[in-house]
């Protein structure tokens, strides 16, 4: 029975009763792009930053507020009266009230604008009487003089720290393509050296039974006959070792690539690479627009020069204004409370000076230069590392076409000495110092070849996670939220 998928096909093993799930490199790419753990964890850390980055806006947009609240107050007071002398009287208060505020904030001073209207009832129990008061409209502004504006920077940090976030996501869905890609052919070399070992036993094996009749016949010394058996039977452990090897890469894939079902993974090797180049310049320009470690160095800039205006904010005179103008009336009715209102105004400014604080205003003045001259310094130093880094890479890559397509030529030639080898040997005509040699010689091309494939592909994904940018069809890549 074969169940077809988007990804590859998975049957029945008849063998062994468990599925094999087949897998080429696309499908186990786009299978690690869509479920793995790795990547659910980056979506969930791009969805927190841009539902952060929301909030952020929403403090530069009106904000509209309903308020209200009850009570009852029944209380004996001691209440001093005018002669000098006091009184127990008892009151009996029912209140409420209910306010409309609509505010906007300012960035551009770091104040807030408000309109607000309020209506308030108050009820006296022990005299039986009722009033209004009513705040038909009142106009407010409220602000920090030289302080620190916590608007004017998030302005300048936070959409920073938003394409930072999603300029991550982006760069974590290719690093995740990488990483599957590392531990595909890490699976592949797994999976060929148990085969690998299986032929060689085998080898080994009938090369052991062919040799116990010549050596009957005395055509080979015991020494070669005893090299072959120690060969037959360190082939036999390598076997052993090679499919517990198997087991646990399988095991590593499956967790990484989120399957749990209890499955083999059959991987199907790429016939070829891609044939391109990278201009260096394109790939660094492209990784300036698209990496988020510009960005990060951007964020951690603004963050640095942030914390130096707070601290300048706290050593210094800070001053707070508070003004409002308004209509209010009273009234025993709310018609009453809203006929004729009069003029209300209302403005206040506090100051706070240190006089004397020891220099910790100072301090933490120096103390947030220092840190900004470092954070400068780390930032250009990381700029630098990273152009070298994209360089080294880009140059990395344009080489590694060749180096594929030697690894292939090589494991060709391999495979064919290794078979001339083993004929020579069986025809009397060459050592088994040779064909030692020969099989070792084909066992490292095969796991050369298979080396170059992999750092291929991880470096073709790790460009494409640094610039954003598809090399091989000349086209953006991008996210899907």
């Amino acid at each position: 029975m074969v169940m077809t998928t988007i990804y590859g096909a998975t049957e029945r093993q008849v063998a062994t009763g468990k599925d094999i799930l087949r897998l080429t490199l696309r499908d186990a790419v786009e299978l690690a792009q869509r479920q793995s753990p790795s990547v659910q964890s980056a979506r969930n850390a791009y969805l927190a930053a841009k539902w952060n980055y929301r909030y952020h806006l929403a403090n530069y947009l009106p904000s509209v507020t309903l308020t209200s609240s009850h009570y009852i107050n029944k209380v004996v007071n001691k209440i001093t009266q005018s002669d000098g002398t006091a009184l127990f009287l008892k009151q009996n208060q029912q209140g409420s009230d209910m306010a409309l505020k609509i505010a906007q904030n300012i960035p551009l001073t770091g104040g807030s604008l408000f309109l607000k209207s309020s209506l308030s009832r108050l009820h006296e129990g022990e005299m039986n009487t009722t009033e209004y008061s009513a705040e038909p409209l009142v106009v407010g502004y409220e602000q920090s003089l030289f302080g620190y504006n916590s608007l004017k920077w998030d302005k300048r940090i936070e959409p920073v720290r938003f394409r930072e976030a999603r300029k991550r996501y982006a760069e974590a869905i290719e690093l995740v393509a990488a990483n599957t890609c590392s531990r595909f052919f890490t699976l592949a070399s797994a999976q060929m050296e148990l085969e690998m070992a299986r032929q060689n036993y085998a080898a080994a094996d009938t090369l052991y039974r062919m040799a116990q009749g010549r050596y009957a016949i005395g055509t080979i010394t015991e020494n070669e006959m005893l090299q072959l058996e120690i060969n037959r039977l360190n082939e036999e452990t390598n076997v052993m070792d090679a499919d517990i090897a198997l087991r646990e890469e399988t095991l590593a894939m499956r967790s990484f690539l989120g399957i749990d079902n209890d499955m083999d993974i059959a991987l199907t090797l790429p016939d070829s690479v891609p044939q391109f180049e990278v201009p260096i310049d394109i790939a660094m320009s492209k990784a300036m627009e698209k990496s988020p470690d510009p960005e990060y160095y951007n964020r951690i800039m603004q963050e640095s020069k942030s914390n130096l205006a707070v601290a300048r904010a706290n050593a210094g005179l800070r001053a707070d204004i508070y003004m409002q103008f308004g209509l209010s009336q009273t009234g025993p009715n709310i018609s009453d409370s809203y006929r004729s209102p009069m003029h209300q105004e209302y403005a206040s400014i506090s100051l706070s000076l240190p006089i004397l604080d020891w220099g910790r205003g100072k301090g933490r003045i120096r103390v947030a230069k220092s840190q900004l001259a470092l954070t400068n310094t780390q930032v250009e130093q990381g700029m630098s590392d990273f152009r070298q880094n994209v360089a080294r890479i880009v140059a990395q890559f344009n080489m590694q076409v060749r180096r594929v397509k030697m690894s292939r030529l090589t494991d060709q030639r391999a495979t064919q000495r290794h078979a001339v080898a083993q004929r020579l040997y069986v025809m009397g005509r060459n050592s088994i110092l040779d064909l030692n040699a020969a099989v070792s010689e084909k066992n490292a091309a095969h796991r050369n070849c298979i080396s170059a494939q992999q750092t291929y592909w991880t470096l073709y994904h790790t460009l494409r996670s640094i610039t954003g940018y598809d090399f091989e069809n000349n086209t953006e890549l991008w996210i899907s939220e």
